[in-house]
């Protein structure tokens, strides 16, 4: 019994003593998060000028309920912008500048209880945003149907590249064809207009929504025609792929079906080859603008799949004016594809966009700078099954044969 009395006492004692630790670190807790007393501030601050960004270093006050450090500009464009970096850390990275003036800084240490500091204020004076060395590269030249693009973003920045025309309020407005990028090297062609002179638009965004001056020109779109099919006509060199069955062959190319397999070029999966290749002749010697494709699509229940089996992943198109025993040596590389499933789903699933993307085929681009050529190579290098076997359904040409 005296035992019993000597552990109900041990076990209210130390009770107490937790209950009493328990106010204090929440009494301190309290205390933490109601300080009022501003921080120290940042000391010894270092600016490193970047293209359109600004590197800041600094030395974190000695405050034990420091949260974080936060920097205040505003950008030329007006835009406020606030950067925050955690105590852990003792420099941050501001952007959006265009470079081409001077700006303040505010810089803040906040403690927990989001108090802050007196601001050290710093002057920065950025490099020219990238946007303006795009700018000024740009180069533009007509193209078959509208207007060729190039330029050089070498450093690679999330840009928008406005291509502008009049509405019929006469105010310039962005294209939906508008080139969005964040790639090194531009070099797109705009088309579906009309081989008349063309008055045009371009600027250069950031994701800041600063812009470089306004490029006009006046471009007369090339013209294009789709070469007949009738006068297409199929060739067999030495190295092109077997084909499947007796019941496919090249002319199923441009015979005019798109959907059923009996219209739709196979070459055989059996055949272990380095690369599937058709030849085929377009009739004349043509500057060609496009090929438009339409991959076969397997049947699988009740619905098609376009991303499977052999319809093509990665291919190349070859040119030549001349006919030799299917060397690629003597042929010209006219452009080499990758296929992109819009969906980016697993192989053998498919969704609405992917369908909408294929069903109707695709335009795959020639470059202007290729020589004009009659006949034509396709090699499939990769088809969405991980083979080199190829299922085609139609192929159409399109270019300026009296280029």
């Amino acid at each position: 019994m005296k035992q019993h009395v000597i552990q109900s006492t041990r076990i209210i004692i130390l009770a107490l003593i937790l209950a009493f630790l328990g106010c204090s670190e929440e009494e301190g807790a309290t205390a933490m998060e109601s300080n009022t007393t501003p921080p120290g501030a940042v000391s010894n601050v270092t600016i490193e000028n970047l293209p359109g960004k600004v590197k800041l270093d600094y030395t974190l006050p000695n405050d034990k309920d420091l949260l974080y450090i936060v920097a205040r500009y505003t950008l030329e464009n007006g835009t406020a912008m606030e950067v925050k970096s955690s105590y852990y850390q003792n420099t941050m990275m501001l952007e959006g500048f265009t470079g081409l003036s001077e700006q303040e800084v505010a810089i803040y240490a906040v403690n927990r209880s989001e108090t802050q500091s007196e601001p050290v204020k710093v002057t920065v004076s950025p490099l020219e945003a990238p946007i303006f060395e795009v700018f000024r590269s740009i180069e533009l030249n007509a193209d078959f149907g509208g207007v060729r693009i190039n330029a050089q973003n070498p450093t690679q920045e999330d840009i928008a590249l406005l291509a502008m025309q009049k509405n019929i309020q006469g105010n310039w407005e962005p294209l939906p064809t508008s080139i969005y990028t964040s790639a090194s090297e531009i070099a797109q062609s705009l088309r579906g207009f009309d081989t008349i002179p063309q008055d045009f638009a371009f600027l250069v965004r950031d994701r800041w929504l600063n812009v470089t001056d306004t490029l006009f020109t006046q471009i007369k779109p090339l013209y294009e025609t789709l070469m007949p099919r009738e006068n297409m006509l199929p060739v067999t060199l030495d190295n092109d792929a077997e084909l499947i069955a007796s019941h496919t062959e090249v002319r199923d190319l441009f015979n005019g079906g798109t959907l059923e397999w009996y219209d739709t070029y196979f070459t055989s999966r059996t055949v272990d080859t380095e690369d599937h290749l058709v030849t085929f002749d377009i009739g004349t010697v043509t500057k060609l603008s496009r090929l438009h494709i339409w991959q076969f699509s397997e049947p699988i229940g009740d619905q098609r799949l376009y991303y499977y089996l052999g319809a093509m992943k990665t291919f190349k198109v070859w040119g030549a004016n001349e006919l030799n025993n299917g060397d690629l040596s003597g042929w010209t590389l006219l452009g080499e594809f990758d296929v992109k499933k819009p969906s980016g789903l697993p192989y053998g699933q498919e969704d609405n966009n992917d369908l909408v993307a294929a069903k109707d085929g695709a335009d795959y681009e020639i470059s202007i700078d290729n020589p004009a050529v009659r006949y034509l190579r396709i090699q499939c290098m990769e088809n969405w099954a991980g083979g080199d076997y190829m299922a085609v359904s139609e192929v159409q040409v399109y270019g300026n044969p009296d280029f």
